[in-house]
C-alpha cells in the first residue's frame, strides 16, 4: 500500500474531492495553511495500491491549476522606519504531493 499526502489550494478543494471519489479513490481532508502565503489548503490522504498511484496524481493535477495572484509583500519601503507594503505577483495553485509506504492499513 502506498499512502499519497497532497496539498492542494482549498480553492481546488471540491473538485479535487469529487474527481477522486468518483474514480473510486477514499480521501480523508485536512484544513491546513501554507507557510509562506498563510493561504488555506487541504491536504488529502489516499490511501490505495501502488498501481494505483500514478491515477490518483493525474487526477489531482488535472483538477489543481496554478495561477497568478497578487499579494502584499512581507517588506516594505518607506523612509524614516516607514513600512509600506507593496503587492507582488507570485504563483498559487497547484498541487504538492508526498508518497509514502504503508507498512500497515486497517479499515475497521
Amino acid at each position: 500500500m502506498k499512502l499519497i499526502y497532497a496539498i492542494v489550494s482549498s480553492d481546488d478543494s471540491s473538485a479535487v474531492s469529487a474527481a477522486l471519489t468518483q474514480n473510486g479513490f477514499f480521501a480523508t481532508k485536512l484544513a491546513s495553511t501554507g507557510g509562506f502565503l498563510k493561504a488555506g489548503n487541504t491536504t488529502f490522504l489516499i490511501c490505495t495500491e501502488p498501481e494505483n498511484v500514478d491515477r490518483a496524481i493525474s487526477i489531482i493535477a488535472e483538477h489543481s491549476k496554478k495561477r497568478k495572484q497578487m499579494v502584499s509583500s512581507s517588506s516594505g519601503y518607506g523612509g524614516m522606519g516607514g513600512y509600506t507594503p507593496f503587492p507582488v505577483e507570485v504563483t498559487v495553485g497547484g498541487a504538492t504531493i508526498i508518497v509514502t509506504d504503508v507498512e500497515r492499513f486497517e479499515k475497521i
